[in-house]
C-alpha cells in the first residue's frame, strides 16, 4: 500500500551513511518504475502490485484520508511491498528512499488503516439468521455440508521473541510465535478472525479466549434454530482434531478403530474443511512475509495478520488475478473425487498447524450431536458417491 513519511519520523533520517536518504527522489526506483508500467506495462503492473490500476486504486482511495500528511501529497508516496516480499527494513530502504526507523512506523501503522477501513465492508462477520443461512446453503451447495456455517481452523504465525516475554510465546514446535484463529465460507472468505493470542496456548484452546468463543457459547450469534432445518440438527462449524466439540462444532473421529459410519462422517467432514486449508495456504503463497519470522511488536504483527486477511477478502471478491484456474484445490465432477492440485501447495513454507486438543467441552451434547451427523451422513444425508470414494481409499 501507499503511505507518506509521517512528520515524527522525519526526524529518524541520519546524517551520516544514509544521508542519500534526504535525496529520496533522485535515488528511489519504485515511483517512476510504477507510473512506467501503469501507462505502458500493463501486464507488468499487474505482476509487480498483485493486481491491476483499478482493483489497486479502490482501496488506495479509501484509505487515502487516513494516510495522507499535510507536508506532502499522494503521488510522493512509496508503495511498500512488505506483505507481499517480506523484505525486512532495511533492505527495503534501498527501492523506496524511506529509513528502517520510518519504514517501523508507516508499515504497521498502513496495516492497521486497512483493516480498521475496509473490515467494514470486507471482513463481516454475521448477524443475523439470515446471513448464517446463506453460508449454510454455500457449504451445501458446493460441499454437501447440510447446516454448516463456517470451517474454523488456526495457524501459527512465526515472530521474534518479543522482549522480556520469556515463555510466553514459546510454542509446542520450539518456536515463538502468535496464532491466528479464523473461520471462512464456503467461497474462501473469512467472516471471523483473531489474531495475536499468545503461541504458548498451543492447542485448540486458543478458541475459548476469542470473542467468537464467548458469542458461541453464550448463543448470541443468531444461528438459525435446529428446528429451521428439515433433520432438526444442529447448525455447526467444522474443524479439526486440534478443537474440542461442543454441540455447535463437529470435529472428525480419532484415526484408530474406524467403522463404516465413522469413516464415512469423517470423509464428509474433510470435503467441507477443505475450504479453510485452502484459505491459509493461499494467504501464505499470496503475502511472503508470512514465510518469514516476523521481527515487530506483537501488536504491529496482529495488525499486518488482520490486514492480510482483510486484503485476502477484497481480493477474492474483486476475482482479479489473485485467484486462477488453479488457485484452489479442485474435485472431479464425476467421482467427486476430491484432487489437491491447488499451486499453493508447491511451496515449501507452511504455517504452523495448531496442537490437537484433548478436550471435550460440553461432552454430552457435542457427543450426541456428532453421532446425529454421523447417522445423517449415512442415512438421509448420504449422496450416491460416497461409498465408490470411501472403497477407493480417497477419504
Amino acid at each position: 500500500m501507499l503511505c507518506d513519511l509521517p512528520d515524527s519520523t522525519s526526524v529518524a533520517l541520519s546524517t551520516g551513511r544514509d544521508k542519500w536518504l534526504y535525496e529520496k527522489e533522485k535515488y528511489n526506483s519504485d515511483v517512476k518504475l510504477l507510473k512506467e508500467l501503469r501507462i505502458n506495462g500493463y501486464d507488468d503492473y499487474k505482476n509487480y502490485l498483485r493486481m491491476d490500476a483499478n482493483t489497486f486504486d479502490d482501496p488506495l482511495h479509501r484509505l487515502e484520508p487516513y494516510l495522507k500528511r499535510k507536508n506532502a501529497v499522494m503521488r510522493d508516496s512509496i508503495p511498500l511491498r512488505f506483505l507481499a516480499t517480506g523484505r525486512n527494513y532495511e533492505d527495503l530502504k534501498f527501492n523506496t528512499g524511506i529509513s528502517p526507523q520510518a519504514l517501523g512506523y508507516i508499515i504497521p501503522e498502513t496495516c492497521r488503516v486497512i483493516y480498521e477501513v475496509l473490515k467494514g465492508e470486507f471482513l463481516k462477520f454475521p448477524s443475523t439468521t439470515e446471513e448464517w443461512k446463506q453460508i449454510a446453503n454455500g457449504f451445501e451447495q458446493k460441499w454437501q455440508i447440510s447446516n454448516c456455517v463456517g470451517a474454523m481452523d488456526g495457524k501459527h504465525i512465526r515472530i521474534w521473541a518479543p522482549p522480556r516475554t520469556g515463555a510466553q510465546y514459546y510454542n509446542y514446535k520450539h518456536s515463538y510465535s502468535i496464532v491466528l484463529m479464523a473461520v471462512v465460507n464456503s467461497n474462501y472468505e473469512f467472516i471471523f478472525v483473531d489474531a495475536g493470542k499468545n503461541g504458548r496456548i498451543s492447542d485448540g484452546g486458543v478458541l475459548q479466549y476469542t470473542t467468537f468463543y464467548q458469542y458461541l457459547v453464550e448463543e448470541k450469534l443468531h444461528l438459525p434454530d435446529r428446528y429451521d432445518c428439515r433433520e432438526n440438527m444442529n447448525f455447526v462449524f467444522i474443524s479439526d482434531e486440534a478443537f474440542a466439540l461442543h454441540k455447535h462444532i463437529l470435529k472428525p473421529f480419532p484415526q484408530r478403530n474406524l467403522n463404516y459410519e465413522k469413516r464415512i462422517y469423517n470423509y464428509r467432514l474433510s470435503k467441507g474443511r477443505n475450504v479453510v486449508e485452502n484459505v491459509f495456504g493461499l494467504i501464505t503463497a499470496r503475502f511472503r512475509v508470512l514465510h518469514t519470522t516476523i521481527n515487530m511488536k506483537p501488536l504491529h504483527i496482529q495488525y499486518v495478520v488482520l490486514a492480510i486477511c482483510t486484503l485476502h477478502n477484497y481480493l477474492i471478491q474483486r476475482k482479479n488475478q489473485y485467484i486462477g484456474p488453479i488457485t484452489f484445490d479442485s474435485e472431479n465432477k464425476q467421482t467427486h473425487q476430491c484432487m489437491k492440485n491447488a499451486e499453493w501447495r508447491q511451496n515449501d513454507v507452511q504455517l504452523c498447524p495448531l496442537q490437537i486438543s484433548n478436550r471435550n467441552g460440553q461432552v454430552l451434547d457435542a457427543k450426541e450431536n456428532r453421532l446425529e451427523y454421523m447417522k445423517y451422513f449415512t442415512g438421509n444425508g448420504k449422496v450416491t458417491w460416497q461409498d465408490e470414494m470411501l472403497n477407493a481409499g480417497k477419504s
